[in-house]
């Protein structure tokens, strides 16, 4: 009754129509398609009515005009703050690459994308030139290397700040102190980046080289040649053996299985493990030899290059023939780049290449990625202390790489972008994939439910001895002829009333499972068989240990290797037949009239057989529950089942049959075959035809298989969860296996409920869904991509505001493009941190658009693991990569940062109150190697060891991941940190320069040497006040850095003077060996330091942080 109550004000009785009519459609429209196709007609009709209805977005819309509700959340995303914040953190970064992909744009204008004639063999009638077909993944080249890296350093702010000091020291008004301590600590940054790219950017190039390189057949008049990859050219007619990768996107041709298809492995393109079948051009395919390719005259007619993966429209045409023949070409005579021939050898015409090619198209660049702590640190800092800072900063990223590959509890990690450790330390999304990441996508049968008796996993040996039985006994009565067996089957079929024994419903279970598929056998070929043999021979030879199977599904290998295990096995099949084999080895064969092949919207597939010994022909079905319920006769289990299985994390399918008399096959093919002809609503009309077979089908049984997660899967995402990280998984698959795996990776939670968007084509249904979608609450979303580019394209703002506020998030079917536009919809509207993780090289754009990505190394390949900042082996090492060490990193680079940011605002307090003394002369306090050696022996090594501190240990960061919750909010490095080290820095400043004026002021001369040596005791202490958890190493630092700072004292006394020149005075190495000397520096000292002791005191008692509470 809820969805019948109008939701929002209305203006005029048109609008409340239009309400009344989006009512009538949620509360009428069912899951069947027809009445589904029939709200959207009318809902095309409605659209100008839009407007008068608009999102609301939350209840505070209530409050709100109704003009308003269309841009309250806009107007949120765009209050930002616009000060000098921005400007500093990401103003300037974003001027210069506005700036600069401007220029690009003037200077490399597209080319427009255009359709294309393919002459066979003829790459010179190509009538445009198009891109070379190499592979370029280096960011720069020999002329613009030295720009490129001096761009990206200098695009941000402070490191500009600092070369703008630099050259300034130039103009002599400005200058102060010695050129040398300005351009060595960015001489030697620039010089430690400019080594580090050119090491990365030779590698990449090594890595392009030999891609580019790799030898293919090419096809010629005068035989076959061998040519680079690099040297393809549109046109030409290459040759692919088994196993090797296809270098560029043809259209299949020829290949040497008789079949006239092959298998293809597209792991590395849509991240699906599974073997898709492609099928050769017909026409070619029945050439004689190869050589014929060239006495033809034949083009191929392509579309303009595009990112769609799953979809391809063209057509083949041979003019010498009379009539010419017209061939239409879809996505299964296509061959695209990056895959790899799984069987047989393959003859292509290259129509697309390089940059034009899909997985190209749908690979983004890579962008350099950078942490951001270093913006919470302004411009306060002088001289120096930037280049200190960024140096200690990267040093420590070093430092925290190196701990990572060393950790033995995470072997096998590698850290290929040193620049971003801490972002593992605030991530609050998560972009998965599902195949290979979360799963092993290994699946295995685990339940046969037929209605009164359930099967599993320990009780398959009843079922084999069921099916010998029954076949034993069919071979028997059979004697010499089958067909007084007929009669008595036609007879239970039509008349379903009749019990059948169990072991007969267990044989046409098992019967159907193994018909109904799409699932091929292949045999390896034997030693001495080459290539360009056919593998029938093979077939014959039905060895067990020879055969495996492949198929687009991995449910269906896993169901027809169980059929095998329990006796009845699929030896072999094409186009048009199959045969089984039985327990005993006879062999049967069934003819193929007539696939359907499995597809989104109808969620089932079907085949039509003839059995060839007793010409029974039998159409069977299997498909999804929420399909094949209507479909199956009545029953009273089915539903209850399914949810069970589903609980369990089990994948169903429902399994019915039909017989057909040969009257009802013959015409069903003639209104069929009509349907297929159509030219207008072709797909509408062969749909209808189908369905008329689909009605009160016999229900053979229900199965559930099992997609095995990978180790440990759930309790790292419940482990991600509570460290307050929501998690959205992203997948190629169909949506009922995503929210399968959903459900048992424990990603959505028992109790949770899941919400599945309604598959949306227009603005209208879009609306409608996602007002229904904005009543629940606390509930994960299932969506798929073609309703999810629907609605970024109309509702993009509310859309990514409602997901954002779910516990997780299912996007199935997603192509890479849409996957990394998703990581950069995240960053956008949200500001926060996003990490992807996958294993395929359709994840790598996913990665690479992330702030952090994350590589596994699987079984697709290293392609994703390559492309990423971290690469790991297994899903469950993310846990420990994130609560210990992304967690340890961030910490320890906020307090190394603010410490030295302290260390540099300290000293330059003491200078302005030096200055001050002298009536703000310019007269630098401490000159030459002090100022060099206070930032980097005297203090260095203390400061630094902060990268070794922790304030807990690792496992009770892996027991309490709530504790990383807190860093995403960002209190250890924010401006409330910053202010109060500014203020420490003040005071310390303050009291070392006024304590010393003081208490020495019949020394003065000797301000310098006092000052100086409090100043390093104070650092010293301060470092001693920040550790939480001491190492032996840092016990070392600081003694070693006091000891350097002792004994340097004697040897250089000549920088101890105050302005050396104009008042002449040197350290007395006597004076500083008083008592009167060492205590006063003392008392200084402790003045400075010990306030804030007692202040680090009451704040643990009073209010300790989280970690102390579990410390103690």
């Amino acid at each position: 009754m809820a969805d019948q109550i109008p939701l929002y004000p209305v203006r005029s009785a048109a609008a409340a129509a239009a309400n009344r009519k989006r009512a009538v459609y949620y509360s009428a429209a069912g899951p069947g398609p027809g009445a589904d196709r029939h709200s959207r007609y009318q809902l095309e009709d409605e659209s100008a009515h839009l407007d008068e209805m608009p999102l609301m977005m939350s209840e505070e819309g209530f409050e709100n005009e109704e003009s308003d509700y269309h841009t309250l959340p806009r107007a949120r995303i765009m209050q930002r703050k616009r000060g000098l914040e921005w400007f500093v953190c990401d103003g300037w970064k974003f001027l210069c690459t506005s700036c600069c992909d401007w220029l690009v744009n003037i200077c490399q204008r597209k080319k427009e994308l255009k359709a294309r004639t393919v002459w066979l063999g003829c790459p010179e009638k190509c009538e445009e030139k198009h891109p070379r077909n190499s592979i370029k993944n280096q960011k720069y080249n020999v002329f613009t290397f030295i720009p490129g890296v001096l761009y990206e350093q200098f695009k941000f702010f402070l490191n500009l700040y600092f070369l703008v000091i630099s050259c300034s020291q130039f103009v002599p008004a400005l200058k102060i102190g010695y050129l040398y301590t300005y351009w060595a600590p960015l001489g030697f940054v620039l010089a430690v980046t400019m080594t580090r790219e050119a090491i990365d950017e030779f590698r990449r190039f090594q890595r392009d080289k030999e891609v580019n390189s790799q030898l293919y057949s090419k096809l010629t008049v005068r035989g076959k040649v061998q040519v680079k990859s690099s040297d393809i050219q549109v046109g030409d007619l290459i040759i692919v053996e088994k196993n090797q990768r296809i270098p560029s996107d043809m259209v299949f041709l020829r290949t040497s299985e008789k079949a006239g298809s092959c298998f293809i492995r597209t792991d590395q393109l849509d991240g699906e493990t599974d073997w898709k079948l492609k099928v050769a051009v017909s026409c070619t395919q029945r050439l004689p030899a190869l050589g014929d390719l060239f006495s033809i005259s034949a083009y191929v007619y392509a579309q303009k290059p595009q990112m769609d993966i799953h979809s391809f429209e063209g057509t083949f045409t041979r003019e010498d023939s009379d009539p010419p023949v017209h061939e239409s070409l879809s996505i299964e005579n296509t061959l695209w780049a990056s895959t790899v021939v799984a069987s047989g050898t393959v003859i292509g015409v290259v129509i697309y290449t390089g940059k034009e090619t899909r997985s190209v198209m749908n690979t983004s660049n890579p962008k350099n990625k950078d942490a951001r702590v270093r913006c919470g640190n302004k411009m306060t800092l002088g001289d120096g202390q930037l280049e200190s800072l960024r140096v200690n900063l990267d040093m420590g990223k070093a430092v925290y790489g190196w701990m990572m590959m060393k950790d033995e509890n995470i072997p096998g990690t590698v850290v290929r972008t040193s620049t971003i450790p801490e972002e593992l330390g605030r991530l609050v999304y998560l972009l998965t994939d599902k195949t290979g990441t979360l799963t092993q996508n290994e699946m295995v049968f685990k339940r046969l439910h037929l209605g009164t008796v359930s099967y599993g996993a320990d009780t398959m040996d009843e079922i084999q001895s069921h099916v010998r039985d029954s076949y034993s006994q069919m071979q028997s009565q059979a004697g010499g002829n089958n067909t007084g067996s007929t009669p008595p089957r036609k007879a239970q079929s039509s008349a379903p009333k009749v019990r059948k024994s169990v072991s007969s419903r267990i044989h046409e279970a098992v019967k159907a499972i193994v018909l109904c598929h799409n699932v091929t056998p292949v045999y390896e070929s034997r030693a001495g068989v080459t290539g360009e043999t056919e593998f029938a021979e093979a077939d014959q030879d039905f060895s067990d240990e020879n055969r495996t199977y492949q198929a687009s599904s991995p449910d269906e290998v896993a169901l027809v290797q169980w059929t095998e295990s329990v006796g009845l096995t699929l030896v072999s099949r094409d186009l048009t037949s199959m045969q089984l084999k039985t327990p005993s080895g006879q062999v049967l064969s069934f003819c193929i009239l007539q696939l359907f092949p499995f597809t989104s919207e109808s969620k089932r597939m079907g085949i039509i057989v003839r059995d060839e010994s007793t010409a029974e022909i039998t159409f069977y079905m299997k498909g999804a529950d929420v399909a094949m319920s209507p479909i199956v006769q009545y029953n009273d289990w089915l539903e209850e089942e399914c949810g069970n299985m589903a609980r369990e994390g089990l994948r169903t399918l429902v399994v019915a049959k039909k017989a057909l008399t040969e009257e009802q096959y013959q015409d069903f093919e003639s209104r069929y075959t009509q349907a297929k002809l159509s030219m207008h609503d072709r797909s509408l009309k062969v749909a209808a035809v189908v369905e008329s077979l689909e009605r009160e089908m016999e229900l053979l049984c229900l199965t559930g298989v099992e997609d095995q997660l990978q180790a440990d899967v759930r309790p790292t995402l419940e482990m991600l969860r509570n460290a307050g990280i929501k998690i959205w998984m992203l997948t190629g698959d169909k949506l009922e296996t995503a929210t399968c795996i959903a459900k048992s990776s424990h990603l959505v939670s028992r109790t949770q409920d899941i919400h599945i968007f309604r598959q949306v084509t227009n603005r209208g249904e879009a609306h409608l869904e996602l007002n229904a979608f904005r009543r629940k609450h606390d509930c994960a979303l299932v969506i798929s991509g073609d309703s999810l580019e629907v609605c970024l394209k109309y509702y993009e703002h509310e859309f990514v505001e409602l997901a954002c506020q779910c516990p997780a998030v299912v996007c199935c079917r997603c192509s890479p493009t849409q996957k990394a536009h998703i990581v950069t919809l995240l960053q956008q509207h949200t500001g926060r941190r996003t990490c992807a993780i996958g294993d395929g090289g359709n994840d790598v754009s996913m990665i690479q658009a992330a702030d952090c990505g994350i590589g596994i190394e699987g079984k697709e390949g290293k392609q994703a693991s390559l492309a990423a900042d971290f690469s790991i082996r297994q899903f469950r090492h993310i846990g420990r990569l994130l609560m210990v060490h992304g967690r340890n990193s961030y910490k320890r680079s906020a307090a190394l940062g603010q410490f030295v940011m302290h260390r540099g605002l300290i000293i330059s307090t003491m200078q302005a109150v030096f200055s001050s003394v002298f009536y703000f002369a310019s007269v630098p306090l401490y000159q030459g190697f002090l100022m060099v050696g206070y930032a980097t022996i005297y203090t260095m090594f203390p400061v630094f060891s902060l990268v070794l501190d922790q304030d807990v240990k690792p496992e009770m960061a892996m027991l309490y991941p709530e504790l990383y919750k807190d860093l995403t909010k960002g209190r250890s490095l924010s401006f409330k940190t910053f202010l109060i080290w500014v203020l420490i820095s003040i005071y310390q400043g303050g009291i070392l320069m006024y304590g010393a004026l003081v208490l020495f002021e019949s020394e003065f001369v000797h301000v310098v040497a006092i000052s100086f040596t409090a100043l390093i005791l104070t650092e010293l202490l301060m470092v001693a006040l920040t550790v939480r958890t001491w190492h032996w190493l840092m016990v070392v630092a600081e003694f070693l850095s006091l000891g350097c700072y002792v004994s340097s004292l004697a040897f250089l006394n000549e920088y101890f003077g105050i302005g050396r020149v104009s008042f002449g005075a040197f350290l007395d190495v006597a004076f500083i060996t008083t008592v009167a000397f060492l205590w006063k520096v003392s008392a200084i000292t402790v003045v400075s330091c010990l306030p804030l002791y007692v202040l680090k005191y009451l704040r643990r008692k009073l209010s300790p942080p989280s970690y102390c509470k579990l410390a103690s």
